[in-house]
């Protein structure tokens, strides 16, 4: 009875204590803080090191192991009960404590590696000085950034239809663009497992998504199916997040940072150009018609480049990985992430990602 009991109690107590932890969270800031800067970033070393030693997305293994467990788990426990009239007790037993222990792990992992960082102090608030930007400010990064990105178009390598192509060794100087970047940002330092590739990637691209994160596994992951340019943004991106930086307006922004401030000329590229995608919609979204003559001068191999998540032909080619439309994966996934991120305080949701242009102007103009 007390064994019984015990596997119940502990993973109960677990996910009770996890609560508490998110409840103090929620309303302490210091605690926050003090957990996002002191002590993730030793859970982060040590058990981003630990699965990056595998050379294959454990979290994506683990993902499809629940997902099997749970598919062939539940009708496998009914039909026991069934049959072992005998032994009823002790299948519903182990069921419930298998239950509640993989109920544990997804509440301590998710809290602790994810839930917790939305309540601490913004990186931007940390980093940057924040104001109110008149819509000259939008008008001259708008311009800034396309010269810079003209500049650059005509500096990296390109393919036999005036296409930027990627030549780095991606994980290599993305890890360097990040360690880089944390002499300004100390936040940023410490240890980089290698970005893996996921291996279903067709379904990662019907849900629009080019990198992902997972807690459970502290791991960076990236979609292997989209145009390979992608790759120096995404990585960044997901590797912010191995640092406690969870709002995805400042990911973008610290993907921005470590790639233009890389060494490599191609991920300087790579990030002038998704920093000028995100401020002509801006410009297009808020209509501010003064600034539209600007878009001529965008050069020819920017436009060549620009907008490009997946390769030609892509969905022709794959339509037969389809299991279910894409457009219910997509529009189910964006719900999901919008969901997310509203339940973790932030009230425009998925719009979140594109507010990395107030921090690129706070960057450019930052306040007296």
């Amino acid at each position: 009875m007390k064994k019984i009991k015990k596997r119940y109690t502990i993973p109960l107590l677990l996910i009770f204590l996890m609560c508490i932890i998110h409840i103090i969270a929620r309303f302490s800031t210091k605690f926050a803080d003090f957990y996002v800067m002191k002590i993730f970033p030793a859970i982060t070393n040590i058990f981003s090191f630990i699965s990056g030693i595998f050379p294959f997305s454990l979290g994506e293994v683990m993902i499809i192991a629940a997902l099997i467990l749970i598919a062939a788990g539940i009708p496998l426990t009914v039909i026991l009960l069934i049959v072992k009239k005998n032994y009823r007790k002790k299948i519903t037993g182990i069921f419930l404590t298998s239950a509640l222990w993989i109920i544990a792990f997804v509440t301590i992992t998710e809290n602790m590696n994810c839930f917790i960082m939305y309540q601490c102090t913004p990186f931007s608030k940390r980093y940057l000085s924040s104001k109110e930007h008149p819509r000259n400010e939008l008008i001259a990064l708008y311009s800034a950034l396309i010269d810079k990105t003209n500049e650059l178009s005509l500096q990296v390598p390109r393919d036999k239809d005036n296409r930027f192509y990627i030549t780095a060794d991606i994980n290599s100087e993305a890890k360097k663009a990040m360690k880089k970047a944390a002499e300004d940002y100390p936040q940023l330092s410490g240890y980089y497992p290698d970005a893996k590739p996921i291996m279903f990637s067709y379904f990662m691209s019907q849900t629009n998504l080019s990198g992902i994160y997972f807690p459970f596994s502290m791991e960076s992951n990236y979609n292997n199916d989209m145009v390979k340019t992608n790759l120096p943004g995404t990585i960044c991106h997901e590797y912010s997040h191995l640092k406690g930086v969870i709002q995805e307006d400042e990911a973008n922004f610290i993907s921005f940072i470590a790639t233009t401030g890389s060494d490599n000329i191609e991920f300087q590229y790579c990030g002038y150009l998704e920093a000028l995608e995100y401020v002509h919609n801006q410009i297009y979204k808020t209509k501010i018609n003064e600034a539209y003559y600007l878009t001529d001068n965008i050069s020819e191999e920017v436009r060549r480049d620009w907008f490009r998540f997946m390769p030609d032909n892509y969905w022709e080619e794959n339509k037969k990985k389809e299991i279910l439309p894409t457009e219910t994966v997509s529009t189910v996934s964006e719900s999901a992430i919008d969901t997310n991120i509203k339940m973790n305080g932030r009230e425009e949701g998925i719009d979140t990602y594109s507010y990395m242009v107030d921090l690129l102007l706070d960057y450019y103009f930052p306040a007296e």
